[in-house]
């Protein structure tokens, strides 16, 4: 099974220039298996486009199955945002964009109880989530 990140769901929902390409590359993974959202990409959809009441709609539409955050991911997000935090002081640096435990969420969603993640964000999920297999559409 493979993750949907909330990037890519916002380039196929909002229309953004992207849409062609984050449309390939699902298209692409439901023709291996099965393609899941976690409750986190969900919410930070909805809190990005609106459009909460259609969500679920179109979700289903594009053949995505909602699959819920367990206990395990979310005890896993907390313990590596805790580990940027640590990594940041130790370097003494300011994060350049300010990571949310929703970041780690989704990773650890994608790691535990997926096989990998369709994201914009390969470089980030990489570095913090070492063995997940990443899957980022290709530039129009």
């Amino acid at each position: 099974m493979v993750a949907i990140d909330s990037s890519v769901l916002i380039d196929l929902l909002g229309g953004d220039a992207r849409a062609e390409s984050a449309e390939a590359c699902l298209r692409a993974a439901l023709h291996s298996g099965p393609v899941a959202v976690s409750d986190v990409a969900v919410s930070e959809v909805t809190a990005g486009l609106g459009h909460g009441s259609e969500m679920a709609d179109a979700i289903e539409e594009m053949g995505i199955h909602y699959l819920p955050l367990e206990l395990r991911a979310a005890i896993r997000a907390g313990e590596m945002q805790r580990r940027y935090k640590e990594r940041l002081g130790r370097l003494g640096q300011a994060p350049r964009s300010r990571r949310t435990v929703a970041d780690f969420l989704v990773g650890a969603h994608a790691m535990l109880q997926c096989d990998a993640l369709i994201t914009r964000d390969g470089g980030f999920f990489r570095d913090y989530f070492k063995g997940l297999k990443i899957i980022v559409p290709k530039a129009d």
